[in-house]
């Protein structure tokens, strides 16, 4: 009897520290990133995929070091038709094309002719004076490729990506193409627009009239989740004064975090970017500066606040330039932008793209647990109106109460 109890014990002991082993075990696993499951890798091929790994990208600069386009392609000739065209617009403070590189770099393998003007001039350039510069880049640059067996830009497919600050400067673009004899964009993709100014005289990018952009462009913008109630707001009014487009060939995508594995996914304002050092400035020859007249003076320069960075436009560069590819480029930015291209280039509209389930797809973590889908949402045409409780809360607000 003894020993029956004994072992009685002993099959209770094991058993409790069964349950002791398997809880410190799933601790571990969720305290441990090696237990974690990982995100989804690139595809190999497709819409966001590596594309033709074995090529060699050509990278050459046109302009001047202060006014100066990056072009980014495969080796090779083009294609009889040519080269479709992305035209990459930065966001503000981050004019290296090494920011963006994992992009540019998807992109070029792809088969996309990249064209990346710097208009900005850190300390040296206004926002009020960005869109103007990079329409005048742009039309240098397509004016110098128009005859270049290689490059041979295919004016009927162009692209405008614009980040942060870079959108509203894409959206500029599309509304004058036609007055400035730049070809006209059959897709706008703006990523976290933002830098947008209230009003002429405050600082950011003032929108031009945006009723003028061709009805046949399609017009995507993508937000996050972090930090989005800027870019969600901006997103909308680019939309909503683009009214010449209609309803659907418009779309607003939301990109969503995810911490389910890791590393988690973070769709923050800088998660575009995807630095790349292959795609530096720096190690790109642009033409020398043609001589300059002694006797000639040097251009009057009268520098203003709104030309350098705030604390929070810095701590944001600071983000971009540390910015890593992850499963949101692959399968969130990249792999939208290559669908809605697609889209953009045959003629089809958003509800192609909404009626697509790979678009909004985001695949699956390494156990087997799908990805947070992309939200899409078909913007509104007005701007949403107040209630009239929340009217007369509003006056109630803006009018204190007097004193006795």
């Amino acid at each position: 009897m003894r020993l029956i109890v004994r072992l009685g014990l002993s099959a209770g002991g094991f058993a409790a520290a069964g349950l002791v082993a398997s809880g410190l075990a799933l601790l571990a696993a969720t305290a441990n990133p090696a237990f974690a499951a990982p995100p989804p890798a690139q595809p190999a091929e497709g819409p966001g995929g590596v594309g033709e790994r074995s090529a060699t990208i050509i990278k050459r600069g046109l302009g001047r070091a202060n006014a100066a386009t990056f072009v980014f392609y495969k080796s090779g000739p083009a294609p009889a038709e040519g080269r479709p065209v992305a035209v990459f617009l930065h966001a503000w403070g981050a004019p290296n094309p090494q920011a963006y590189g994992g992009w540019i770099d998807h992109l070029a393998r792809n088969g996309y002719l990249v064209l990346f003007p710097r208009f900005q001039e850190i300390n040296r350039t206004r926002p009020a004076d960005a869109s103007a510069i990079a329409e005048r880049l742009l039309k240098g640059a397509l004016a110098d490729l128009a005859s270049d067996p290689d490059a041979k830009p295919n004016l009927t497919k162009v692209a405008l990506i614009g980040h942060l600050a870079g959108a509203p400067v894409a959206v500029n673009i599309a509304a004058d193409a036609s007055e400035q004899g730049l070809p006209v964009p059959r897709l706008v993709f703006a990523v976290m627009p933002g830098g947008i100014a209230s009003d002429a005289r405050a600082r950011g990018i003032v929108l031009r009239d945006l009723s003028r952009i061709a009805p046949e462009t399609l017009m995507v913008a993508m937000i996050g989740d972090r930090d989005a109630r800027a870019a969600d707001l901006a997103a909308r009014r680019v939309l909503r004064e683009a009214s010449g487009v209609p309803q659907e060939r418009k779309l607003l995508v939301r990109a969503l975090s995810d911490d389910h594995g890791f590393p988690a996914l973070t769709a923050t304002l800088a998660s575009p970017a995807a630095i790349d050092a292959a795609y530096d400035a720096g190690a790109i020859k642009l033409p020398p500066e043609p001589p300059r007249d002694p006797k000639q003076p040097a251009p009057p320069f009268k520098w203003s606040a709104d030309m350098s960075l705030t604390g929070e436009q810095t701590t944001l560069v600071a983000q971009i330039n540390n910015a890593r590819a992850d499963s949101l480029d692959y399968l969130a930015y990249w792999k939208s932008f290559d669908l809605a291209a697609t889209a953009a280039f045959g003629a089809n509209d958003a509800t192609s793209l909404k009626s697509n389930p790979r678009f909004s797809d985001m695949e699956r973590w390494g156990d087997g647990w799908p990805v947070k889908r992309l939200v899409l949402e078909t913007p509104r045409t007005t701007a949403p109106v107040a209630t009239p409780a929340a009217a007369t809360a509003q006056t109630a607000r803006a009018k204190p109460m007097r004193r006795p």
